[in-house]
């Protein structure tokens, strides 16, 4: 069964459009929208479990160029 997460993203000023379609490639971000308030991007990642999407998150998206904040926060 997979499992989903929410990862608030900030991004450094005028990179969202490019961190946005960075996420998109990553297999596991189901979804990565801008979207307008004190985050300037939200995407959805998906995994077997949560340390599987921990390490999503640290080693993949943290690692994107135009990053420089991130939140999880869990759906269950």
């Amino acid at each position: 069964m997979s499992i989903k997460a929410l990862v608030l993203v900030e991004t450094t000023v005028g990179k969202v459009t490019e961190v946005t379609a960075a996420l998109m490639k990553l297999d596991e971000v189901t979804s990565s929208d801008a979207v307008a308030g004190p985050y300037d991007v939200i995407a959805i990642v998906e995994a077997n479990d949560f340390t599987v999407i921990g390490h999503v998150v640290t080693a993949k998206i943290q690692a994107i160029s135009g990053i420089s904040r991130t939140i999880v926060c869990d759906t269950r």
